[in-house]
């Protein structure tokens, strides 16, 4: 009986699968039904839940889950030939566990409406929009920036711990829901890594636990890049899967923020991302451009790419790799590239906006 129950558990993996792949072609609907219908019923019910935990109960569930499979597969491993199927049916009957798990708590987000189209944005824009947007964040993130060092040479040294960034994380989207009620961030549950350590060398500054809901930063990372990476990760929790959307509503939390130093993580931030595409598109003007920066701003940009040089490994690159993968079958057809359409967002957005 227990084996014909696997049996079947297993096999719903294939109606679930023909059930995803269906669902992708009616956004509107997933956007109706699911990321603003059940989605917010299921993401409060786990952060009520698990947010006033001061650990993240996510990666202890991974950590036991690994002990768990190494031991299922030691004590197993002579199943593999002498009862190769019923082996298999245990295999399948957990991935179709996770794969429903993961689509039903979270995973469907991934094939909402396009950010742009619920903004009413397009999806495109002209170099010269690029370039008037970028003079315009280079303005606001030099005047920012002097504001608070009082000398354009030096970078800004956040004065709060990483904990204290992550309390204030919350006051970001409580400012920024006065123009989008979607947005409204409670209860929070934002936390740093158990796992920080591999997750730098993986090259990740954060991840959501699909599983958990619980939005989780490396805690390794630069204090400069605390903010916009833990607005990033509550985006993500509030149902934006999408990484370059996930990163334009970061971008909006941390500028809307009343704190000064948030302002200047998240002007910087989407400051970054244009400048990137514009060197994509024309290194002259890129290198024009550069001067027009504040000199402390370029430090705080270095002290990121120094972070990350310093862990750089030969695994750094399968890792990413196997995440545009993962990207790709999550209907993110450019991977990791995709994260660049988090400028047509910023341009659209910003292009009519006083800074």
């Amino acid at each position: 009986m227990l084996k014909n129950k696997k049996l079947w558990i297993a096999l719903l993996i294939i109606p679930m699968y023909i059930l995803v792949k269906v669902s992708a072609k009616f956004p509107d609907t997933i956007e109706v039904v699911y990321s603003t219908g059940l989605y917010p019923f299921i993401s409060k019910l786990f952060r009520y839940t698990l947010g006033w935990l001061p650990f993240s109960f996510g990666d202890l569930l991974y950590a036991f889950s690994i002990i768990f499979i190494i031991r299922w597969l030691i004590l197993n491993v002579k199943r593999i030939w002498k009862d190769t199927v019923h082996w298999l049916i245990d295999i399948f009957a957990a991935i179709s566990v996770i794969f429903m798990a993961f689509h039903l708590f979270w995973g469907f987000n991934y094939y909402r409406n396009p950010l742009h189209k619920n903004l009413n944005l397009e999806d495109d824009y002209t170099t010269e929009q690029l370039v008037t947007v970028t003079k315009n964040l280079i303005e606001k993130s030099n005047t920012i920036h002097l504001e608070i060092t009082k000398n354009d040479s030096l970078k800004v040294e956040l004065p709060f711990t990483k904990s204290e960034i992550l309390a204030l994380t919350p006051n970001s989207y409580e400012a920024l829901k006065t123009d989008f009620p979607h947005l409204e961030y409670h209860p929070k549950s934002l936390k740093k890594s158990l796992f920080s350590y591999p997750l730098t060398y993986m090259g990740f500054s954060g991840y959501l636990n699909p599983l958990t809901n619980e939005a989780q930063v490396d805690d390794m990372i630069p204090v400069y890049k605390f903010p916009t990476t833990a607005a990033h990760e509550v985006a993500h929790q509030l149902g934006y899967a999408k990484e370059n959307e996930a990163n334009f509503i970061g971008f909006l939390a941390t500028i809307s923020n009343t704190n000064i130093y948030f302002k200047y993580s998240g002007y910087t931030f989407g400051l970054r991302h244009c400048l990137g595409e514009i060197f994509r598109r024309d290194p002259d003007l890129y290198y024009k451009l550069l001067p027009t920066i504040n000199i402390g701003i370029l430090k705080n940009y270095q002290e990121v790419r120094d972070f990350w040089n310093d862990y750089k490994n030969p695994l750094e690159p399968i890792f990413r790799s196997t995440y545009t993968s993962y990207l790709k079958a999550n209907n993110q057809a450019k991977g990791m590239d995709s994260y660049s359409y988090v400028v047509a967002l910023l341009i659209n957005y910003l292009e009519d906006k006083i800074l």
